[in-house]
């Protein structure tokens, strides 16, 4: 995957500054900002003119490319609309045109004239993360099972102008470092099954903690987690060939003794249903069913980037769930390591069985806080639809926090309720609990169920089902790699 180079830099000369492509944001007042006043008098005055004529208006998510002023090889004018009504919302629009409108040209590097922007609702640093994240994570294209990808993005140097080159230049670092996250999360959930196993996870792992002395690896087997009393996440892999994987990444960015922050993923790398066997329209996308392992993946790429210093444990439970004489039934009963019985009454509801023997591993760090990422429901989809990521929590400073942690960052969560009334559903006559709880509610009742096994600590479970991938364009989206970046980055003072 391609990574863009960010540096901050004060322009004070924007025509005698070399670039292949100079971004000018308008705001469509027609008043140029004096960077941009010097380009059009370089120009021969092209950009009044295009104004004049009308031919560029500079409305929100205008563009159009001139050709070059000065040392400015091609001038891409980008409209920002109205500068009082200039907010969040439409500075996402315009990074987004950066892109579009920069992937419509052969320039490698970049020159962005921002620092005239305002933002309403926000301030520089701000919209520099959201800039580099964004453009980052649109450079991603998929490229490992075809045989002609799509067009690599070609810019791989971007300079943008500020008067705060220190503040401007740490923005830009977390803004890539977090678009390379979602790039990493991305790349892992669109691979096939049958490359993106259980094993292959563990490989991913090791190889994300080879040269950094910060970042350690263990990978527990089988037969360890028989040891434990796994049985529960076991029971999900019994009919498959797949050996199950339970993967630890340890990243001690933080002082010794300071308590991590844990982040649990189901790592479900294909998921039948099991004997309670899917319908077969786009049972394909099931390999999507590790995005809440492909998140985790993504998150700790992205702190391990930042350097962030805080402590942060990773576990990805690993497993393929498959159909075979020795796959798990409906109605059998299995032990969970905590030593809770359940009562299996449907196979397709398996990643809150993997996740709860991990919820109840994680324990022994004695964390800070833990949060548990899973495509766990379609009901979660059916609540909140692709737009809001499903969110439960024990705590409220903790739902709290991940809240406002997906507000900055635009990859938002939407609060849900963990009443006791929702966990009576899960009542069995044959065990300690049933691992559903009838068509109700369904995404409340699998939280529900975690629940049982996150006593220990303040808890959060994220219910990805419908924000991990898109069905037209299918496609993994990466998320919540961001939401849960800024998150760990207040955690941090960052």
């Amino acid at each position: 995957m391609s990574a863009i180079k960010f540096s901050a830099r004060k322009i004070s000369d924007a025509a005698n500054t070399t670039s292949q492509c100079a971004v000018l944001p308008l705001f469509s007042d027609g008043k140029l900002p004096g960077a941009v006043a010097a380009l059009d008098k370089a120009s021969g005055g092209s950009i009044k003119a295009a104004l004049a004529l009308g031919d560029f208006e500079a409305k929100r998510g205008q563009t159009t490319t001139l050709p070059g002023a000065g040392k400015a090889k091609r001038l891409l004018l980008v409209g920002c609309g109205e500068k009082k009504k200039f907010d969040r919302t439409g500075a996402r629009e315009v990074a987004n045109v950066i892109y579009s409108g920069l992937n419509g040209t052969s320039a490698k590097d970049a020159l962005l004239l921002t620092d005239h922007l305002k933002i309403n609702d926000a301030d520089e640093q701000w919209f520099l993360e959201m800039l580099a994240r964004a453009l980052q994570s649109s450079a991603y294209r998929y490229t490992e099972t075809v045989s002609t990808p799509k067009p690599a993005f070609k810019l791989s140097r971007v300079v943008v102008s500020t008067e705060s080159k220190a503040v401007a230049q740490r923005a830009l670092d977390q803004g890539a470092a977090t678009g390379l996250g979602v790039n990493t999360a991305r790349n892992l959930a669109n691979l096939p099954g049958n490359i993106c196993t259980p094993g292959y996870l563990a490989q991913q792992a090791r190889k994300l903690g080879r040269g950094n002395n910060k970042l350690s690896v263990q990978i527990l087997e089988e037969k360890k987690m028989r040891e434990l009393g796994m049985h529960s996440l076991l029971s999900v892999t019994a009919g498959t060939e797949e050996p199950a994987k339970l993967i630890v990444m340890n990243y001690a960015g933080g002082k010794k003794g300071d308590k991590p922050y844990v982040l649990v993923g189901k790592g479900i790398t294909f998921d039948s249903g099991g004997i309670s066997l899917k319908p077969g329209a786009k049972m394909d996308e099931m390999k999507y069913d590790m995005g809440g392992a492909a998140s985790v993946f993504g998150t700790l790429h992205a702190i391990t980037e930042m350097a962030l210093p805080l402590n942060v444990i990773a576990v990805v439970a690993a497993a393929e769930n498959m159909p075979s004489g020795k796959a798990t039934k409906p109605g059998d009963v299995v032990t969970s390591m905590a030593g809770k019985t359940i009562e299996v009454l449907n196979t397709d509801a398996e990643g809150r069985l993997v996740l709860c023997d991990a919820l109840t591993y994680v324990e022994r760090f004695k964390p800070a806080a833990v949060i548990d990422i899973a495509t766990l429901t379609g009901a979660c989809v059916v609540a909140l639809g692709a737009h809001a990521t499903g969110l439960y929590a024990n705590t409220d400073k903790l739902a709290e926090q991940l809240i406002e942690a997906g507000v900055e960052s635009h990859d938002r969560a939407w609060r849900m309720p963990l009443w006791d009334e929702y966990s009576k559903q899960l009542k069995s006559n044959f065990a300690d609990l049933a691992n559903i709880g009838g068509p109700g509610g369904g995404s409340v009742t699998a939280a529900c169920f975690l629940k049982e096994f996150a006593e220990a600590y303040d808890w959060a479970h994220l219910d990805i089902a419908g924000t991990a991938w898109d069905s037209t364009p299918k496609g993994a989206t990466g998320r919540p790699v961001s939401m849960l970046t800024r998150y760990l980055m207040g955690r941090a003072g960052k």
